[in-house]
């Protein structure tokens, strides 16, 4: 029985899935945060932390910051390693 290996570079996801993450993640952060702004709107009217509508909403807006702060992250992350690997592809070489 054999198995076959691969290597962490030719799994690796490619400049244009991670752009496309990037994209959903962001559109999906502004999504919740209209979610969130629009229920915060509605049930302003009684201003308690025993508004459950105002404390939902409010929990998307938090919570459309750490979307965005998460899919940025991954971006950055991708970018950073692909300079990583093309400087020490040019120092091998």
């Amino acid at each position: 029985m054999t198995t076959k290996t691969v290597t962490i570079s030719q799994a690796g996801p490619s400049k244009s899935d991670v752009k496309r993450l990037v994209n959903v993640m962001t559109a999906i952060a502004w999504g919740v945060l209209a979610i969130g702004f629009v229920l915060c709107l509605v049930n302003l009217s009684h201003f308690s932390d025993k508004n459950i509508g105002l404390m939902v909403g409010i929990g998307f807006l938090v919570g459309s910051v750490h979307i965005y702060v998460i899919g940025t992250a991954i971006g950055l992350v991708h970018a950073w390693k692909s300079e990583l690997n093309k400087s020490k592809d040019q120092t091998l070489e």
